[in-house]
């Protein structure tokens, strides 16, 4: 039976009790809902403490540096992307036939999968992978540079990252034309982001420009190219994580190894593991990648908010997760009248999830019908389980607009479940 995941939350907080409105929206997804572990949620609000960025660039999937990734966003919470100028359309298939664009909606979903391991986000351009290339200028000839560009500069305006980090340098030592493109192109949208007559178009969707602090270079030892140095900057990617009960080289691992279609398993790794970065533009770092950017609440001259999230950690229970929901409400409301739109909307995606990890609330729709067609009604089943035992009321199922009420009583441990008839308009 596939399953299709929830979507948000609407949230308002009662003198008495927790009121939620509960909103779970067809998404399409096929696959079960995530849920986490105690741990994990005291993870996330350790998180939300964090208002830092960094994306990753390269040229294929795999191409990331996995260990990094999953230091950046599990060891130093930051917001963590990953930009893949293509789907890997033109890679080998050691699993399957599928061969162009088949292989590139394989290889795709392989890298969603790596990042729901190693905590981070993924991007695309419209870069398409035509197989191996001499050189960048060939690779230009066939994306078409400026929309690729326009592509990667709109990546930057709507991540806004303070730290861009290549995996290629533009000087040829990546050997693909591709990798060497990839760098090109990051280079080259480090400065056009943050001018406001390169692609205005872009504005209109909500965006607007943004000057990152640094573009690093992330050197690499491959085979018998080594491009590292002990003079280069230097961090140790290999720590433990506790929480996780894995060091970032084990996470690593088990994301690279989400790559089945290159074959590019890995075995877990432990012990230090330093990554070595050059400064390409911007100011050089000293000491951590971060240098000269403030990456707590101060960063919005907001520390009111930094209190109550350090309310939140101080007053934890791993036992009782669920008992931080109502302080999560608060902050909820507290998240809501910043006026930084950028990290306001982060933050409330963020505590939204929480309240609903924390609180143990379980939320999935199914049905039985593996297809629809326009005009058809779509027979779906939403069910909502209480686990934490929150005092909830008036649930809500959401499709397409049209809301639903639950009428059952979100009691503890109790399966809420609304039988929906969705009509498929287009």
């Amino acid at each position: 039976m596939p399953y299709i995941r929830k979507g948000n939350f609407s949230i308002m907080h009662k003198t008495a009790f927790l009121f939620f409105v509960i909103l779970i929206s067809l998404t399409g997804l096929g696959q079960l809902p995530v849920t986490y572990s105690s741990s994990q949620v005291f993870q996330q609000i350790k998180k939300l403490n964090v208002l830092g960025s960094v994306l990753y660039i390269a040229a294929h999937p795999d191409d990331e540096n996995t260990r990094l990734l999953s230091w950046l966003a599990n060891d130093r919470l930051y917001r963590t992307g990953y930009l893949s100028v293509t789907r890997g359309d033109g890679g080998q298939n050691l699993i399957g036939n599928e061969q162009g664009v088949e292989l590139g909606l394989i290889r795709t979903h392989e890298l969603l999968a790596a990042r729901r391991i190693d905590g981070a986000e993924q991007f695309f351009t419209r870069g398409y992978d035509f197989g191996f290339s001499k050189s960048p200028e060939e690779a230009f000839q066939f994306w078409d540079k400026r929309k690729v560009l326009s592509d990667v500069v709109w990546v930057i305006r709507r991540f806004r990252p303070d730290v861009i980090i290549t995996r290629f340098p533009t000087t040829g030592e990546g050997g693909h034309g591709h990798h060497t493109a990839s760098a090109i192109l990051a280079e080259e949208a480090f400065v056009l982001a943050a001018d406001p007559n390169s692609f205005p178009e872009q504005f209109k969707y909500g965006v607007t420009t943004w000057q990152c602090k640094r573009l690093l270079w992330n050197t690499f030892n491959f085979g018998s190219t080594n491009t590292t140095s002990e003079t280069q900057f230097k961090i140790d990617a290999g720590g433990y994580n506790p929480l996780l009960g894995k060091s970032y080289g084990e996470i690593a691992a088990e994301s690279r190894s989400q790559h089945k279609s290159q074959g590019f398993g890995v075995p877990r790794s432990r012990g230090s593991q330093p990554e070595y970065f050059k400064t390409i533009k911007g100011d050089a770092p000293v000491n951590t990648l971060m240098d000269g950017i403030k990456t707590g609440w101060d960063r919005i001259n907001n520390v009111g908010i930094q209190s109550v999230i350090d309310s939140l950690i101080r007053y934890y229970s791993f036992e009782r997760p669920e008992a931080s929901v109502p302080g999560l409400v608060k902050l909820h409301t507290l998240i809501k009248g910043i006026k930084d739109d950028y990290w306001k909307a982060q933050k409330l995606a963020d505590v939204s999830n929480l309240i609903q990890t924390a609180g143990g609330l379980y939320m999935e729709a199914t049905t039985t019908q593996p297809n629809a067609v326009q005009g058809d009604s779509l027979k779906i089943a939403a069910t909502i389980n209480n686990r934490g035992g929150l005092n909830i009321a008036q649930p809500v199922a959401t499709f397409g607009g049209v809301r639903y009420p639950i009428p059952d009583s979100l009691t503890a441990n109790f399966n809420a479940t609304k039988n929906i008839a969705v009509i498929i308009h287009d």
